[in-house]
């Protein structure tokens, strides 16, 4: 079942340029704040998540785990289990299908390749070592928890501390080289006459996206439709083709919408083993992880350990930057953390050395959260820059300044297109930079201190290829664009609808944009910021193909008889001659003369290959107050501000929002996200919303959000991805507003009152 929303009015408020809100323009409703089309629906109740699909004769599922890190399973009982009431079967090691193992990102959806309950081995404290099939939920838990398991432990790799020593580096880091060293940094650093050199801490983090991880899957033979709630719809189902060994046209994966993803909505082991049950009982299966399980069985951020040196000349210019360190991870994922990355094209400097290791644990595998890499790396990199700014007697943004590259450091490529200095000027400007205090400690209202810090954000532009487009074009003046692609939130049904009303000169409500959907053409993961720029350039694609099929249909009579695509545009509701603006004729009208009901065309996106000639990326600067109670420690981020330079912009409301959503993360990953492992046993001791503590709505200051809006001339209309670059910087920015309030400067996240006490 496709999914489709027809794009709603415009419910615009005014507000300042460049500023979330706008007034509208039909003409060119790119960039206006339209409401989310999946607003109503989600209010009303009538958007289906992937645990609300009601299948006929449908059971469901809970799953046991393991408290061991590593080890063997010496027996499990499972008799009091299936003599419960309702249960339909209890699925082991022991009677579980063959299952090939599940491939990684970029050949696959899977957090891990290691097969799933394939024999008694253990990997982790939380694996799944049993799910139970019942007719109620209710049944299905209790007999989870009658189940029996004996262990023969093995000696586990939980310390950091432990393994640290034995840290290595991967082959690569997201096929990125691992050590980069241009010139002899350390030598340059012993030379300088201004030295920093720190070592800064970041632990583990979970996701914590409201919807809990779910499916709902069904077998009709050798056919299976699966309803998940996963941000990787084609992946998911070429990864569960190979898992069960059926063709990839047998398998259908709909995932119409997904409450909040951030990295980890992917293929996990509960998946697989409720459809291989789902085979088993010959019943639609439904399987809704507990908000403990979230935490048990799928991956988060992990921890890091970063060295950041910077040796100054004493112009303020940097003689050696470097930043090198170690990142926890399993030998079954792929996910490094790679937090060296912003170093690599942010800042200009004479030498280099840029390297990370990593160091193997016997916990669950981490994989993708938001910003991965950039959003602890911009940490460690942010915060030895305002270090070294104080050291040198300079403003931190005119160090900034100071360190401007004219092309990127590392790879010698151009920019494609980059602003960073003026974000900062406009954001300072804004948010009154002028007025701040360098001297630590110098403001307080009563008992509480008050700072102000910056910070710079950055992630790169990416593009994914593999993205193909369909456009419908009726003959009552309506379109619909399909594309297999995902609606977590961030307003891409929105944002596409609008784009392609642009594109066609259509008014936005004749524009329908489907989705979220493997029966759909070939659609590209949301991650990595690169959903919207992979979308448009299939849009544009599919848009030619329209063309020149809507010109090939006009008759001998068509005003636009003879022309060929390049002489034509789009203009209201039809296309006319780019010159001889008379010359006009509707999609209505064509496809009318044609006896036409239905135009149909698909084309892939072309071939990202702007990101080989040029250094892409998003910039920002991150602006906050912060206050810091000097009886309790406690602190409290009082005033926020973010200017960014991100290429155009598709829509103010749903950017404005993805920007704040970013920032009240970074804010989370400052001062209160951590996932606490006990290390004698592996297991997670914080696996709840209670425990894990995530901001809420008194932690949040209003947060006003800037932008330039300055289009990436090499990017598909101009656009550089939004969804991750708010989290980066935010954590350095509020330390540095820690010491300017307070004086004392906190290497290791997150920032609570015992380590400022």
């Amino acid at each position: 079942m496709s999914v489709s929303h027809k794009s709603v009015g415009f419910q615009a408020r005014k507000s300042t340029a460049g500023v979330a809100g706008g007034k509208p323009d039909a003409e060119h409703p790119v960039g206006e704040p339209l409401a989310r089309v999946d607003g109503p629906l989600k209010v009303r109740g009538k958007a289906r998540f992937a645990a609300e699909f009601a299948l006929e004769n449908l059971t469901y599922a809970a799953l046991s785990y393991s408290t061991i890190a590593k080890g063997r399973i010496a027996s499990i009982n499972a008799d009091e289990a299936k003599a419960a009431p309702g249960v339909l079967l209890v699925l082991t090691h022991e009677n579980v299908s063959r299952l090939s193992p599940p491939p990684l990102f970029p050949e696959g959806a899977a957090g891990s390749t290691l097969p799933v309950m394939q024999d008694a081995s253990i990997h982790w404290n939380g694996e799944p070592v049993a799910l139970v099939i019942a007719e109620s939920q209710e049944q299905a838990d209790r007999a989870a928890r009658l189940i029996r398991v004996t262990y023969e432990p093995e000696i586990a790799a939980i310390e950091f501390e432990t393994v640290r020593a034995k840290a290595k580096a991967p082959k690569n880091i997201l096929g990125e080289p691992t050590c980069i060293a241009i010139g002899d940094a350390e030598a340059a650093l012993a030379q300088a006459p201004v030295r920093i050199d720190n070592i800064y801490r970041t632990p583990r983090h979970n996701h914590c996206a409201i919807e809990l991880h779910a499916l709902t899957a069904a077998w009709e033979g050798d056919a299976l439709t699966v309803h998940d709630s996963t941000q990787m719809v084609h992946l998911t189902q070429k990864t569960l083709a190979k898992v069960f060994g059926v063709a990839e046209q047998k398998v259908r994966v709909l995932a119409p919408f997904v409450g909040g993803a951030f990295g980890n909505k992917s293929i996990w082991n509960h998946q697989i083993l409720a459809i291989a049950a789902a085979r088993m009982v010959g019943r639609p299966v439904r399987l809704v992880l507990s908000r403990e399980g979230v935490f048990r069985e799928t991956g988060g951020r992990t921890l890091t350990e970063q060295r950041v040196a910077l040796g100054a000349n004493a112009d303020g210019t940097l003689a050696a930057l470097i930043h090198t360190g170690i990142a926890g991870m399993t030998a079954h994922n792929d996910c490094p953390e790679q937090f060296t990355f912003p170093a690599r094209h942010l800042y200009a400097a004479q030498t280099f050395l840029l390297s990370q290791k990593v160091a193997e644990l016997n916990i669950v595998a981490n994989t993708f959260m938001r910003a991965p890499g950039e959003a602890v790396g911009t940490f460690a990199l942010e915060c030895a820059m305002d270090e070294l700014a104080e050291a040198l007697n300079l403003d931190p943004i005119e160090l900034r300044r100071l360190l401007e590259p004219d092309k990127d450091p590392v790879s010698g490529l151009p920019f494609s297109q980059r602003s960073l200095i003026e974000a900062y000027r406009r954001g300072a400007e804004r948010f009154g930079w002028q007025n701040r205090s360098p001297v630590p400690g110098a403001r307080s209202e009563g008992e509480w201190l008050i700072g102000q810090g910056v910070a710079t954000a950055t992630y790169p532009y990416h593009r994914f290829p593999g993205g193909v487009a369909k456009i419908r074009l009726s003959a009552d003046g309506q379109a619909t664009v399909q594309m297999g692609v995902h609606e977590m939130g961030m307003g891409t049904a929105t944002v596409q609808a609008q784009y392609a009303a642009e594109l066609l000169a259509l008014p936005v409500e004749c524009v329908t944009f489907e989705y979220g959907d493997s029966s759909l053409p070939s659609g590209v993961v949301a991650g990595g910021s690169c959903q919207s720029a992979s979308i448009i350039a299939a849009v544009n694609a599919a848009c030619e193909a329209l063309f020149d099929e809507l010109l090939k249909l006009v008759g001998h009579k068509s005003p636009l008889t003879g022309l060929i695509r390049t002489d034509v545009e789009a203009y209201r509701g039809g296309i006319r001659h780019r010159r001889d603006t008379d010359r006009f004729q509707s999609y209505v009208a064509i496809l009318n003369q044609a006896g036409k009901d239905v135009l149909e065309c698909e084309a892939p996106a072309s071939e990202p290959s702007e990101a080989k000639r040029y250094s892409m990326h998003s910039y920002g600067a991150q602006f906050c107050e912060v206050r810091v109670n000097t009886v309790t420690g406690e602190t409290r981020v009082s005033r926020w501000l973010a200017s960014f330079d991100t290429g155009r912009i598709l829509n103010a409301r749903t950017a404005a929002s993805q920007f704040r959503g970013g920032i009240i993360m970074g804010i989370g990953l400052a001062l209160t996200e951590e996932t606490f492992f006990d290390e004698r046993t592996g297991r997670i001791m914080n696996p709840s919303l209670a425990e894990y503590h995530v901001p809420v709505h008194l932690d949040v200051p209003q947060i006003e959000v800037m932008w330039n809006g300055s289009p990436d001339p090499q990017s598909p209309y101009g656009v550089r991805g939004i969804g991750e670059i708010g989290i980066t910087g935010a954590g350095a920015a509020i330390a540095n507003a820690i010491y300017n309030a307070t004086g004392r400067r906190i290497r290791e996240l997150p920032i609570t009152l015992d380590r400022l006490l």
